[in-house]
């Protein structure tokens, strides 16, 4: 996908100092819980409906919103009278799902912490994620219900719910402190959250950055969606310290550069000044990732700005793009776990969002046909 130079000049990113990044035939040795994930779990629910459904509940057939009051029956519902599948969802138990299916063997490289309740959607989410491989250790509570994203399909169109409920009530004293736990994240090599969390549990949030730090791990971030960069601004940028990856498409990024007076639109300006934001540990520079949809992707490392073209595909092919963007993390995490070149991480990446773009939800084959 890069240009054809010699492979020792592609800038890497080794996990540890001193250990020589691996080539693409002898990857790092990867063990179980070497990739950390924390986020809001959620249930995805997805069901064919009619416009009846969608009339009812008042919700148009492409579009995406937290589910109100008036919304509290339709999961239900969705349940009782459609053909439902249910799948493990949330934006990093996604990402952190498809990077397990990247790398397939051994299972549970990826480990997952999120918070959900004691309850049907609750058990058939912990089953979802042990089909996945995914070491996944909730926090379970009962005051609140599993947090569900229902998927009403009509024709080519996705109107999706989502209830966060349970993934709001994460507390850091009653899960991620306990040992137990803890000793998950001391196992990791590679930490990843995306920005939703910001609005749940800061202190979780920070407590990781800053172990990854002190212990010269990578932290990776995701800008996740404009309102983050505009009303979690300040959750945002005590975070940003410790990022040395951080994700984004390119409508984040126009939000997060005009909130810091970046005076620039221009993609590759935002990531060259995100990339250039004070940094806690020194021995990482920093690396940004900008994807703009079908157009290229954009990366920023120390001075350097590498630009990736996106794998074509034909629109009659697109089935759901909604996926897309957590697609691309997962198969970033996949190579950068196991101590892949970047150019090579940026090839994982743009894969798995091609595969995962042809399906409805964030749905894969039984195996990757990557090399």
């Amino acid at each position: 996908m890069a240009s054809e130079e010699p492979k020792a000049k592609k800038p890497k990113l080794s996990v540890e100092e001193k250990t020589e990044s691996p080539t693409k035939e002898t990857p790092a040795k990867l063990s179980p819980n070497s990739l950390f994930g924390m986020g809001n779990p959620l249930l995805d629910i997805s069901a064919v409906v009619d416009k009846d459904f969608l009339d009812k509940y008042t919700l148009k057939p492409n579009d995406q919103i937290l589910a109100e009051d008036k919304h509290k029956a339709l999961f239900e519902e969705l349940v009782k009278k459609f053909k439902v599948e249910y799948h493990a969802g949330g934006a990093t138990q996604n990402s952190i799902k498809i990077a397990q299916w990247m790398i397939q063997e051994p299972h549970k490289v990826g480990t997952f912490f999120g918070c959900i309740g004691k309850d049907k959607f609750g058990e058939i989410l912990k089953h979802k994620a042990e089909e996945a491989h995914v070491d996944a250790h909730y926090y379970e509570q009962d005051e609140e219900p599993t947090g569900t994203c229902a998927a009403c399909i009509t024709g080519d169109n996705r109107s999706l719910v989502a209830n966060l409920a349970a993934a709001n009530c994460y507390k850091k004293d009653k899960h991620l402190d306990l040992e137990e736990n803890w000793k998950l994240v001391e196992k990791a090599k590679v930490c990843y959250i995306a920005g939703f969390f910001l609005t749940v549990s800061l202190e979780s949030i920070l407590k990781v950055a800053k172990h990854a730090a002190e212990n010269n791990k990578l932290f990776c971030l995701n800008l996740s969606a404009p309102f983050i960069c505009q009303f979690f601004k300040d959750n945002l940028m005590q975070v940003m310290p410790y990022v040395d990856v951080l994700f984004g498409n390119e409508t984040e990024a126009a939000a997060f550069a005009k909130e810091q007076d970046f005076e620039t639109n221009d993609v590759k300006e935002i990531a060259k000044k995100a990339q250039a934001l004070p940094k806690v540990n020194t021995k990482r520079q920093r690396i940004v990732v900008l994807t703009q949809g079908k157009d290229d992707t954009v990366m920023a490392m120390g001075d350097k700005i590498e630009t990736f073209p996106v794998l074509k595909i034909d629109p009659k092919n697109i089935v759901d793009t909604n996926g897309a963007g957590d697609a691309f993390v997962g198969g970033f995490l996949s190579e950068l776990v196991q101590e892949k070149p970047l150019d090579q991480c940026v090839k994982a990446a743009h894969y798995a969002a091609n595969i995962i773009i042809r399906r409805a939800g964030c749905t894969f084959p039984e195996k990757p046909d990557f090399k």
